[in-house]
């Protein structure tokens, strides 16, 4: 089981993004407050889980959690600013739609652009470790996925339904085919995997 807390003085958020290594659409970041000594056997990174448990566990989430927010920044601005500033931003976004202030953020990663006045702690695989984290990281992901499925059947071609715009094989060959939508990142180098932050 993942650990409930990192401290227990203050009110802490778990913040976590889902997209950055797609060709289209947005990055999407959650923040989540859970309860003090929140317990949940079946939280754990998203990307371990299968869709329709990440789905369930969307529901627990947004029933139980203290407060919770989703929010996105499109793929022009990923091209205008990177997709690692557009993650932070994307998180930022997430913490200031919070109903409750929370007093530290514990952030996936091994960095983050300091939020005002509200300090926080990066850990590497943090959505392994802490439940908040995990949370954020579900809910990312699923409002995701969400999104490119609904945007799936303007281009079909492109199998967003599927892939989530992640450069699969058959992505790649759908752009060199059609080119690129008003959804792809342009910055991104669409024949090979993108290099990751």
């Amino acid at each position: 089981m993942l650990k409930s807390f990192f401290q227990t003085k203050l009110i802490e958020a778990g913040c976590d993004e889902a997209g950055r290594g797609c060709l289209a659409g947005p990055v999407f970041a959650a923040a989540v407050i859970l309860p003090k000594n929140y317990k949940n056997d079946l939280l754990n990174d998203s990307k371990k889980l299968s869709e329709s448990v990440r789905n369930d566990l969307r529901k627990v989430i947004e029933k139980e959690a203290v407060a919770f927010a989703v929010a996105s920044v499109d793929n022009h601005e990923i091209d205008k600013i990177n997709i690692l500033q557009a993650s932070f931003k994307a998180m930022h976004k997430a913490v200031l739609q919070l109903k409750k202030t929370p007093e530290l953020l514990l952030i996936d990663g091994n960095r983050f652009t300091p939020f005002p006045q509200i300090p926080h702690q990066c850990f590497v695989k943090g959505d392994g470790i802490f439940m908040s984290i995990a949370a954020a990281s579900i809910l990312a992901k699923t409002y995701r996925d969400e999104f490119m499925e609904k945007i799936a059947c303007e281009h079909p071609q492109y199998d967003w339904h599927l892939n989530k715009g992640y450069p699969t094989a058959h992505h790649r060959a759908m752009l060199a085919k059609f080119g690129v939508t008003k959804y792809h990142r342009k910055t991104f180098k669409w024949k090979e995997q993108p290099t990751l932050f």
